[in-house]
């Protein structure tokens, strides 16, 4: 692995004063209904191999329809049978906060977190899935006291102009663009240095080039939106007509038919066209503890919150050490690897302010 030294302009973010409460808590919840239905129907149907032709882009319609917020209801009904055996088997990180943070007991706590559906709300326009400063001062506080990485599909540069803190580290594409801060953490085993690791590099004039041709080639259906994420493309179905997803996959396969180095997965109302390297979120997480410091240490519990179906490698890295927490944010059951669970992004700011107070509250006792 290459990694190389780089500089990550600081971002002023304005500081309340002491005086002032910092938060609102607990934070406000979203209204019933605002996030699309995941569930574990629509997981396992997105499994189906998009290589293969003819018959199975039917199968990815499916897929399509079944993360449709316009299938909320049926999915919502079909999920309820199922909700209360999924929360024996993945508890909210809420309700069982004191069973974390008791297995943190002698361990280094490391934060990953993915953001769109985990840090902001899923939104219509994927330019406009703006966090509140709510959420960005608790991110920004658990940066304090824990390292703290922003895991995402999203290009690394859109994901740090969404977050605004130069303090954390940002693997974007899916982990396949890694960037240090400019100033290591002092929570780290390593010592200091910055981080920038790319193994995807090779790829960019072809991803490029798929880009181009998408935007091209989907044009024609209203509703669609390209987007260039660096190391790989994301193409938008969310405000595309139902009628049109049939044609809209089959123009996306025709594009990569092209390109045999490329893969199509399918994500949240979204396409991803990335390389075919074995690289992933799961990757990066390792990738970073190992630059921390932490690769081959048992005295770490590393701390992975997300939404996403790409989420799930990370969730099995951590399931396959036998060392870390992973949880899912969801409304509704669905197939994952994760210990636990929180419903939406305000969950998740109040599970993260929960962990500033514990870490806050266990420095401030006397040590006989």
């Amino acid at each position: 692995m290459t990694k190389q030294s780089v500089v990550v302009p600081e971002v002023a973010m304005p500081t309340p004063p002491n005086s002032a409460p910092i938060f609102p808590y607990p934070p406000p919840r979203a209204a019933p209904g605002v996030a699309a239905v995941r569930n574990k129907y629509d997981y396992l149907q997105a499994q189906m191999d998009l290589g293969a032709a003819g018959g199975r882009i039917n199968g990815w319609v499916e897929s399509m329809r079944a993360s449709s917020p316009t299938h909320a209801k049926a999915a919502a009904a079909l999920a309820a049978e199922d909700h209360a055996a999924w929360m024996v088997k993945h508890p909210s990180a809420l309700s069982k906060f004191d069973q974390i943070v008791a297995a943190s007991k002698g361990k280094q706590i490391v934060m990953f977190l993915d953001y769109d559906g985990t840090l902001s709300p899923i939104v219509d326009d994927p330019d406009a899935a703006y966090m509140s400063d709510t959420m960005r001062r608790a991110v920004r506080s658990v940066a304090k006291h824990f390292p703290t990485a922003i895991v995402s599909g999203r290009c690394r540069d859109k994901v740090f102009d969404f977050v605004k803190l130069a303090e954390l580290y940002y693997a974007g594409s899916h982990g396949m663009d890694i960037k240090g801060p400019a100033k290591a953490s002092r929570h780290t085993k390593a010592k200091p240095k910055r981080v920038l690791f790319q193994p995807a590099s090779e790829f960019l004039p072809m991803i490029q080039q798929v880009h181009e041709s998408l935007i091209e080639k989907t044009k024609c259906i209203p509703g669609a939106k390209v987007e260039n994420n660096k190391f790989c493309v994301s193409v938008h179905f969310r405000c595309v007509d139902e009628k049109s997803w049939s044609t809209l996959a089959d123009m996306v396969k025709s594009v990569l038919k092209d390109y045999p180095k490329l893969k199509l997965t399918q994500g949240r109302m979204v396409f991803e066209v990335r390389p075919t390297i074995k690289w992933d979120k799961g990757k990066a997480l390792e990738f970073l503890l190992e630059s921390l410091g932490f690769a081959d240490c048992s005295d770490v519990l590393p701390v992975y919150i997300g939404d996403d179906r790409t989420d799930e490698d990370a969730f099995k890295v951590l399931r396959k050490r036998g060392q870390g927490i992973g949880i899912l944010v969801s409304k509704y059951p669905k197939d994952t690897t994760a210990s636990y669970s929180l419903q939406e992004p305000a969950e998740v700011m109040e599970f993260l302010l929960r962990l500033v107070e514990w870490k806050r509250l266990s420095k401030a006792r006397p040590k006989w």
